[in-house]
């Protein structure tokens, strides 16, 4: 990786620990908002990997991804996927390749990740309809890396739900020819005028298991029960930062008082001390 690169991606990885220090010193109604560092762990053997910081203040979604090992000078499609009515939705694993080829594709991974949410294009509308829309979406530098921020307005039921969201990038090159082509893996199943691979995911992560935050109304979506949580499942904020910080600092206070208390306490005539 070139050094510039991994100090970003470092950056954006520590960034919810400085997040952190200003919503502790925000108001109670800024630290509601939130924050959440996305892990993209890679699929279909892509080697692609990424780290993605979603902001809320308000109805207003701040996303930022830095990713790496996608094609490149290829336009990679990108979604938040997921449910807001409380559905289990999650990164794929292996076994969602049902029709044994080798390859997710995108159908396959829906079973598991759901529907498009909210397209992460560069301009335009962000609606489930513009999910293809290759032209709107970023494009990887010569060296197979993205950078991509985009501060969108979102309903209600996002903010509500964000943390059953997650985010899926799409583009692989299965055949190592830095490109999409048909020889990788065929037609897409999406629309048989594009090549398979520049639709199938290339990496996933979660921004937090519907398990952790709500109970899902209707179970998890893929009919098989749950599966084991992915490489790419998310740190939240509260547990990274304003949240984990004051827990601790909290558990500190509550030991150093204890031992005051001991200190100070005269102990217990039964016990061998002075009577009180």
């Amino acid at each position: 990786m070139i050094p510039t690169r991994t100090s970003r991606l470092a950056a954006l990885a520590a960034l919810p620990a400085a997040l952190a220090l200003a919503v502790g010193a925000a108001s109670p109604a800024a630290a509601a908002d939130g924050a959440y560092q996305i892990n993209l762990a890679q699929l279909n053997n892509s080697g692609s990997k990424g780290v993605a910081m979603l902001s809320l203040k308000g109805n207003q979604l701040t996303v930022k991804i830095e990713s790496e090992g996608l094609v490149p000078g290829q336009p990679h499609a990108q979604h938040l996927h997921g449910s807001t009515d409380g559905h289990d939705f999650h990164c794929p694993d292996p076994s969602a390749d049902t029709n044994g080829d080798g390859v997710i594709d995108n159908t396959e991974a829906t079973v598991q990740y759901g529907n498009i949410n909210i397209s992460l294009t560069t301009r335009g509308s962000t609606d489930a309809k513009s999910g293809l829309a290759v032209d709107r979406m970023p494009t990887a530098d010569a060296q197979g890396k993205l950078s991509y921020e985009r501060t969108l307005t979102v309903s209600q039921d996002v903010v509500d739900h964000i943390k059953d969201l997650h985010i899926v990038q799409h583009g692989i090159d299965r055949n190592g020819n830095n490109k999409y082509d048909f020889d990788g893996a065929g037609k897409s199943e999406l629309d048989p005028k594009l090549p398979q691979e520049a639709t199938a995911p290339t990496n996933c992560g979660e921004v937090q298991g519907a398990a952790v935050g709500s109970i899902p109304v209707g179970g998890v979506e893929t009919g098989t029960g749950p599966v084991d949580p992915p490489a790419g499942k998310s740190v939240p904020l509260a547990l990274l930062g304003a949240g984990g910080t004051a827990a601790a600092a909290a558990a500190g206070t509550l030991v150093l008082l204890r031992r005051r208390r001991a200190q100070l306490s005269p102990v217990p005539a039964e016990n061998g001390g002075a009577a009180a």
